[in-house]
């Protein structure tokens, strides 16, 4: 059960709609927003019209936190739907490529008519991501009102997919579940899943738009035209690249000459200049603030003493999900990993060097604030380390071994969880 309790997590996460927001120190509660509501807007895709009518609440109560919070929800389901959309303009393909990377393993639907997608247009979709996070970021963090919450029932959310201004029944969230998780959920089940979302799940939000922002701004600092220009009809229907032959030969993925070929290429062409290293230093910035806010996270949950259809429980609380426990070695093991990772991102602790006969370590902090070239293959042949490397203190393999064997194994997967 709780290996499919994870996996069903991890796919909300892809989603970028998972609101699920672990945690608060609940003394005392708030009068909640109203279930209706916010979702009203979440179950009808009205997300442009919600963030209207929630805004002009916010500039006549500015210090309701609980609108401030339903406000960042429904920008965050907005901003899902146009990267959803914007894949499906785009005609994404669903193949095993494309599930080598987070954002693209979205459940894009098939487009019978798609546009041309240009190296410039993929860029766009990204920043356009980024600007939305950075949106949700700014909504959520004023609130400081630790009695915040905000009862939900996600499943019941709807998105327009395919921008065809109709609502179908493949375009809800727990339609999405079950098509990626193969477990039976219905519409019955999401309306009776209510989860209480409360003033910890602001700082796990916050928490996870800069995890994803620092991943989309690796990837803008770079230029990976070349990657695009030779691969691009593995993940596109209609790729304007200078191969026109890599299109008309294209076919379902599978063992040919052809698709092996292709799949060789997109690792060989891993490698990417810097083109905008102030990108790097602002996702250095990201993951440090992740960190910060996980630990921050981690100290209201500790505090909490209710038991409020709890996503993610303290070890004296009871989590709305059957058989998902959380025990207090598992925190202990979670909060000395946030310790380590601290230390990795600063550089007062090195990265083992993965070649036996060297003894120094990589400086993590260099590779964001001194970025060279990123050649998949030369990293993990350890050339492409090789600047980074000097001696000092590397980290503590104790945490690590001691991460294993607390969560069995399951570390990223109770890590993807636990943010």
């Amino acid at each position: 059960m709780r290996q499919k309790f994870i996996r069903l997590f991890i796919c909300s996460l892809l989603l970028i709609i998972t609101l699920i927001f672990p945690f608060a120190p609940l003394v005392k509660s708030a009068t909640p927003t109203s279930l209706s509501s916010i979702e009203q807007y979440l179950t009808t895709a009205k997300f442009q019209e919600g963030e209207a009518v929630l805004l002009s609440k916010l500039s006549e109560n500015p210090s309701d936190d609980n609108i401030r919070f339903g406000l960042g929800v429904v920008q965050l389901m907005g901003g899902t739907e146009r990267l959803m959309q914007s894949l499906h303009r785009y005609g994404l393909q669903q193949n095993s490529v494309t599930q080598l990377f987070p954002i693209l393993r979205l459940p894009v639907p098939v487009n019978p008519q798609p546009q041309p997608v240009t190296y410039q247009d993929t860029r766009n979709i990204l920043q356009d991501l980024l600007n939305d996070l950075d949106k949700v970021k700014n909504t959520l963090e004023p609130i400081k009102d630790d009695r915040v919450k905000l009862p939900l029932r996600i499943g019941l959310t709807r998105m327009d997919f395919n921008a065809d201004g109709k609502l179908e029944a493949n375009e809800s969230f727990w339609k999405t579940f079950s098509l990626l998780t193969g477990m039976q959920a219905t519409e019955t089940t999401a309306r009776n899943f209510a989860i209480a979302f409360d003033a910890g799940d602001v700082v796990w939000l916050k928490g996870y738009c800069n995890l994803l922002s620092a991943m989309v701004q690796f990837v803008l600092a770079h230029d990976t035209s070349k990657l695009f220009e030779s691969t691009a009809h593995l993940l596109f229907a209609k790729p304007q690249i200078p191969y026109p032959f890599l299109i008309s030969e294209r076919e379902a993925f599978g063992f040919s000459i052809a698709n092996i070929s292709d799949f060789v290429a997109l690792i060989h062409l891993i490698n990417f200049p810097v083109v905008e290293p102030e990108r790097l230093t602002a996702a250095l910035q990201n993951l440090q603030t992740v960190t910060a806010l996980s630990r921050q996270s981690w100290k209201l949950i500790l505090a909490e003493t209710d038991n409020d259809r709890e996503w993610l429980p303290n070890p004296k609380q009871k989590a709305v999900i059957p058989n998902a426990v959380v025990t207090q070695p598992m925190i202990d093991s979670w909060l000395s990993f946030l310790d380590e990772a601290d230390n990795l991102l600063t550089g007062k602790k090195l990265v083992p060097f993965w070649r036996k006969r060297e003894v120094r370590g990589v400086n993590l902090n260099k590779v964001f604030t001194e970025p060279r070239q990123f050649d998949l293959v030369l990293w993990v042949q350890g050339t492409a380390a090789a600047p980074y490397l000097q001696f000092g203190k590397q980290t503590d393999a104790s945490v690590w071994q001691r991460l294993l064997q607390v969560f069995r194994g399951q570390f990223f997967q109770f890590a993807a969880w636990f943010n």
